[in-house]
C-alpha cells in the first residue's frame, strides 16, 4: 500500500509547489542605457530618452546658449496627467544633472529652502562663530523655472495595444513671466498580447 502512495504522494507536493508563489532568487548587474521595455508602461528607457532630447534641445534655445553670464534655473514640477504613478521629480531630478554637466546652467534647490532657513536660525543661535555664519540676504535669485507635464494616451485593439506619451518642459523667465523655451518629446510604444497556457 505504502509503496502505491508513495508516488502519488510526490506529485501532488511536486504539483503544489509549481501552483505555488515565485521568488525571483537570483539576480545580476544589466546595463541601465539597455532599452526597457519588460511591460507597457513608463519605463527608465523611455526616461532617459525623453530627458536626452530634451536637454539637448534646451540647451541649444537662445536664452541658454547665448547668455552673456551663466542662467540660474530652479527645477519645479513635472504634472502627471497619464493613469500610471510615475515618479516625476525623478524625471526633472535627471533633467537637473544632465544640465548642470553641460556646465552652462547654475541651480537653485527648491527643497533645500527649509533647511537652508534652519542652518540660518542655527547659525544665528550663539553657537557659530562670527567668521564663519552665514544668513539670509546673501542667496543668488533664479533667472527661469523649468516645469512641464506628462500626458499619456493608451489604445487597445483585439490583441494589439498602443502607449502614446508626450512629455513637454517649458522654460520660464522670472523678471518677464514670458515663456522662452518650451519643447515636447514623444514615445510610442506598441504590444502584442499573448495568449497565456498551463
Amino acid at each position: 500500500m505504502i509503496k502505491w502512495m508513495l508516488p502519488s504522494v510526490i506529485v501532488t507536493m511536486l504539483a503544489l509547489t509549481a501552483c505555488g508563489p515565485k521568488a525571483f532568487v537570483k539576480g545580476e548587474y544589466d546595463d541601465v542605457n539597455r532599452e526597457n521595455n519588460l511591460n507597457d508602461q513608463w519605463s527608465e528607457t523611455d526616461m532617459q530618452k525623453a530627458v536626452h532630447d530634451l536637454v539637448a534641445s534646451a540647451l541649444n534655445s537662445p536664452s541658454l546658449a547665448q547668455a552673456k553670464k551663466m542662467p540660474v534655473v530652479m527645477v519645479t514640477n513635472l504634472q502627471n496627467k497619464t493613469s500610471e504613478h510615475i515618479d516625476t521629480q525623478s524625471i526633472m531630478d535627471m533633467v537637473r544633472v544632465e544640465l548642470m554637466k553641460s556646465g552652462k546652467v547654475g541651480f537653485i534647490d527648491k527643497e533645500a529652502r527649509e533647511d537652508i532657513a534652519n542652518e540660518y536660525d542655527y547659525q544665528n543661535s550663539g553657537k557659530v562663530s562670527q567668521e564663519t555664519k552665514k544668513g539670509p540676504g546673501g542667496q543668488i535669485g533664479a533667472d527661469y523655472i523649468i516645469n512641464g507635464r506628462l500626458d499619456s494616451i493608451v489604445q487597445e485593439v483585439g490583441k494589439d495595444k498602443s502607449v502614446y506619451y508626450k512629455i513637454t518642459l517649458n522654460l520660464t523667465n522670472l523678471k518677464s513671466s514670458m515663456i522662452t523655451w518650451s519643447d515636447q518629446k514623444q514615445i510610442r510604444k506598441t504590444y502584442k498580447k499573448k495568449t497565456i497556457g498551463l
